[in-house]
Parts: structure tokens; sequence; C-alpha cells
């Protein structure tokens, strides 16, 4: 109860960075994996499922009114259910786990955004205090928080629950990670598209086939 509780909390921690305070990248999959696998126990395991989903979630930039998947939450849920058992259907279910949880994350950000609006207050005598803007500012701050603690939470409690299919996955553990490494690497091509013309992403096609050609061999 206390390393669920522990990971909830990182995970609206980790919220906060995306958006409200600092963005000091933490809350990116690669770190945010780190992290979540040493209150977890398992630091490297953590380390090398979030960078699959760092690959998995550069679908696109985080750039514009586009929504984008919340990749905190979600790595904290994967790690978690990833470390929570040994066989390889865990590592599976947990990267599917994190994906799907990125997705429900994000509907919750564009829900606390426009509640946000209506914590803006209003101006008396045609001005606002700065009581009135800081006390606006950090009562969002606070909603942030509790929203990625609860999602965090809500991911981990179905995590675990989903961790009975585990046993159900067919491959093993070298063939698991060759199967989510190819789809991360259908994700990479899908990013592509958002560089420059052919001889530029030609450049970027060979580099790809070159490290998946290395990364192969460590399988």
């Amino acid at each position: 109860m206390t390393e669920l509780l522990a990971l909830s909390l990182l995970g609206g921690i980790l919220v906060l960075d995306g958006t409200s305070v600092g963005q000091f990248m933490v809350s990116r999959p690669m770190v945010a994996g780190l992290l979540a696998g040493w209150v977890a126990g398992a630091p490297v395991e953590g380390f090398l499922v979030g960078i699959l989903l760092e690959v998995y979630l550069l679908v696109s930039f985080p750039v514009g009114g586009s929504r984008f998947p919340e990749g905190g939450p979600a790595t904290v849920v994967a790690v978690a259910v990833a470390a929570a058992s040994p066989a390889p259907g865990a590592v599976a279910v947990g990267v599917a786990l994190g994906l799907i949880w990125g997705q429900l994350a994000a509907l919750t950000v564009t829900a606390l955004r426009t509640f946000n609006g209506r914590l803006s207050p209003e101006p008396s005598g045609g001005r606002l205090t700065a009581r009135q803007v800081v006390g606006a500012h950090l009562a969002a701050i606070g909603l942030d928080l509790l929203r990625g603690t609860a999602v965090t939470a809500g991911g981990l409690v179905t995590g675990l629950a989903a961790l009975r299919l585990a046993p159900l996955w067919p491959l093993g553990e070298s063939d698991t990670r060759g199967f989510i490494l190819v789809g991360a690497a259908v994700s990479m091509g899908i990013l592509l598209r958002s560089f420059g013309g052919a001889r530029k992403r030609g450049l970027l096609f060979a580099t790809g086939l070159g490290a998946g050609a290395l990364g192969g061999a460590f399988l």
C-alpha cells in the first residue's frame, strides 16, 4: 500500500512538470521510468520500459493546440506493472496499459483546462489584485496535482488487475522485447512525417535501420 501511494504521488508530481510547474523534462518517459523503477525497486527495468514508451510516444511533437498522450502517469503505471511480475507477459501488459493510460490521461488534461477557466477571478473595478492572480494559479496547480495522483492511482489499480493476463502471453522474454521494439519502430516511422524532404527522411531511415539492427543483436 505504501508503494502504491508513493507511485501515485510520483505520478502527480510528474504531471506538474508537464505544464504547471518547471517543465524540467523529468516527466518524459525515459526519466519517469527510471524514477518509477527506483520507487518500485527495479530501476533498470523501469529505465528500459521508459525508453520503450519514449519511442512510442514520439509519434507527434507536443506543440500547438494538438492533444497528445501524457507520458508521466502512463510510464509510472507501465513500470509498476512490469516490475510486479517476472513473467515476460508483465512487460507486454505494462507497456500496452501505459499507452492506453497516456491517452486517457490526456482527456483529463483537456477537462481540467476547461474547468480552470472557471477559476479565473473576475476583475474588481476593472483590475485584478496580485492575491487573486496568485490564488487562482495555486488552485490550478493543486488541482493538477490531485488529477495526476488520481489518474496514476487508477492506472495502478487497473494494472495490477490486468496482471492476471500476463501468464497468457505466449512469447518468451527475448521475443517479447523484439515484438515491442517492432511496434516502437512503427512509431518512429510515423514520426518521420514531421521532418523535411525525402533526403532527410532517407538519412533518418538509414540511421534507424542501423540502430535497429544493433539493438536486435543484443536481444
